[in-house]
């Protein structure tokens, strides 16, 4: 079983029908059904993202167990500023760096995105970060 780990893009895509990736997103969703893993940088990203309209879908998957909330910054603090250091020249935000830090530490990880800078970010310095990207 995969460790299903959701970037913010995803969310937004997959709960706001106006945007880009959201058939994707929803089709994405069926082929891969929660429990998703998300850090609290991702789930404060996608709070602030969705807005007061959206506020109580991303709750309500938190509390439904959909969204497995998992306290990866504080844990893995200097991991993370090394990979934002590694990738300073995109530059890298505090909630990649912890989903990318999410494939490192969970095995079979596999991450729900719509950010093509996924493909280029590294996890154990040279692998591919397993994705699923529009």
């Amino acid at each position: 079983m995969k460790n299903l780990v959701v970037d913010a893009g995803f969310l937004v895509a997959l709960w706001n029908p106006l945007d880009r990736h959201h058939d994707w997103a929803v089709a994405t969703a069926r082929a891969n059904p929660p429990p998703w893993a998300v850090c609290e940088a991702v789930f404060a990203e996608v709070d602030h993202l969705l807005g007061s309209a959206g506020r109580t879908t991303l709750r309500t998957g938190a509390r439904r167990g959909a969204l497995r909330l998992l306290s990866v910054l504080a844990a893995e603090t200097n991991a993370i500023l090394d990979l934002q250091d590694k990738y300073s020249d995109l530059p890298m935000s505090v909630a990649d760096a912890c989903v990318v830090r999410l494939t490192e530490i969970l095995p079979d990880a596999l991450v729900l995105a719509t950010d093509a800078d996924f493909k280029i970010y590294r996890r154990h310095s040279r692998k591919i970060v397993p994705c699923l990207l529009p």
